[in-house]
């Protein structure tokens, strides 16, 4: 085996090959790391990274498996962590100058859980600032003068130039889905709650989600199954019986999905190589896709999205912006006076409208479809930095708090990828990757 070629690896496969004693997780470390000093310097992922120590972890969990000890699923892996998971053994800056050289005494309930699983916390990667629109240094990995979108910029850099095959994120609204959209890799956003938030930067406990990048669908259930579980810390997790991910999203669907093809109100925003690539796309579906209009009573929750984020986020970041506003991006800032002028009503009033929202969309699954098909962004990354791009076509999904998926199934005439988002029901998570696999496979055929 080219031990130089390490990196390119899947999570699965390289979890395999070191359980089976053919490599060890030092060398893949190793093979990740030579691919950072080779390409970092352009796309700039990383905002806290010890090679050192990455190896040192690395050597540990070699010398567990020699040893005989029981190993967990990632054993050996290496994995990003975006910067705003608290990490007991690096610091977590948010993104902010205001949080410059914190240092938490305790890992966030996923990182702990990836160290329960084997997985190399290899360091941490860039976010915007408080997980908002003001941008950090990460650059596109397929073209530099184009953002790599946001919030969880470095995520997805990190595991589209391969120098880690996994990484964590966050959404709250299109952070997740958008960078892997942009970056050309796939990213996950499970069901509201299915995955613990304790330890993580809170901006909105109606809207947070974690996040997870994968450059495969394998390894996007790999990830998931390790993480998903209840936490009494984090009161919108429950008790549940294990998922198996990995199982269900490796089986063949009974039947081919149906997909439901929703434009949302946005639609008109999608540039021309997004609108011709969705018309290939269902046409090669052919009679396994159908055109669904959004009903009415969704047409307000990009508003009703806002109204509840402006409020949470306001109330969340109140200490830091009484104490520095002075050096808040101007974005933030912005957002956090209109959040300190919502009243109570509105606020209220859009809380409960979500409820009634995905009841209607739980009709749309269980009447016909599988899983609801539509762009992860209006195009691929736009060109400049001052901007993560436009987050609409997950601000639906992210409110509700359905699982979503962006597959880079299309790509614009410049090279840059473009993200094709599947959406599911609440709780059906391992269906959709079944179903993500199933598209991607047809794709690839075709």
């Amino acid at each position: 085996m080219d031990l130089n070629n390490l990196h390119v690896l899947s999570a699965s496969e390289a979890a395999r090959l070191i359980r089976e004693g053919v490599i060890t997780s030092e060398q893949l470390v190793e093979a990740c790391l030579a691919r950072v000093r080779e390409l970092d310097e352009q796309v700039q992922a990383w905002t806290f990274l010890d090679p050192d120590y990455a190896l040192a972890q690395a050597r540990a969990l070699d010398q567990l498996r020699l040893e005989g000890k029981p190993i967990g699923p990632l054993h050996g892996v290496p994995i990003g962590v975006k910067d705003i998971f608290d990490t007991a053994d690096m610091p977590t800056e948010n993104g902010s100058v205001l949080h410059a050289g914190r240092t938490p005494s305790r890992d966030a309930t996923a990182v702990a859980m990836l160290r329960a699983a084997g997985a190399v916390i290899m360091g941490k990667t860039v976010t915007t600032e408080f997980a908002y629109f003001a941008p950090g240094k990460t650059r596109n990995p397929h073209n530099p003068e184009h953002t790599p979108g946001g919030s969880s910029s470095g995520s997805a850099a990190a595991v589209a130039t391969e120098m880690v095959p996994l990484a964590l994120g966050s959404q709250t609204n299109g952070s997740t889905i958008r960078p892997a959209a942009f970056c050309g890799v796939l990213g996950f956003k499970p069901t509201h709650g299915l995955i613990s938030r304790h330890g993580v930067l809170t901006l909105s406990r109606t809207l947070d989600h974690v996040g997870l990048f994968a450059r495969t669908v394998e390894d996007i259930a790999l990830l998931a199954e390790q993480l998903v579980g209840y936490d009494e810390r984090d009161p919108d997790t429950r008790p549940r019986a294990r998922i198996p991910f990995v199982e269900v999203a490796a089986r063949e669907p009974p039947l081919p999905p149906m997909f439901a093809f929703v434009k949302t109100p946005h639609w008109e925003r999608t540039d021309e190589a997004t609108k011709e690539g969705f018309a290939e796309l269902i046409e090669d579906l052919d009679k396994r896709v159908e055109e669904v209009e959004l009903f009415p009573s969704a047409s307000d929750a990009w508003e009703w999205h806002r109204t509840i984020m402006d409020a949470e986020m306001a109330a969340n970041l109140a200490r830091e912006y009484e104490s520095g506003r002075d050096r808040l991006s101007e974005q933030l800032r912005a957002l956090i006076e209109r959040g300190r002028e919502v009243r109570a009503v509105d606020y209220q009033r859009a809380i409960a409208q979500i409820r009634p929202i995905h009841e209607s969309f739980l009709e749309l699954f269980e009447q016909r479809y599988d899983a609801i098909l539509t762009p992860a962004a209006a195009g691929a990354a736009p060109r400049g930095l001052a901007s993560t791009g436009d987050p609409s076509f997950c601000t639906l999904w992210t409110l509700c708090g359905m699982p979503a998926i962006s597959l880079p199934l299309l790509e614009a005439a410049n090279g840059l990828p473009i993200g094709v988002q599947l959406v599911g029901p609440r709780a059906g998570d391992a269906r959709l990757l079944r179903t993500a696999r199933w598209l991607a496979a047809r794709v690839a055929a075709s």
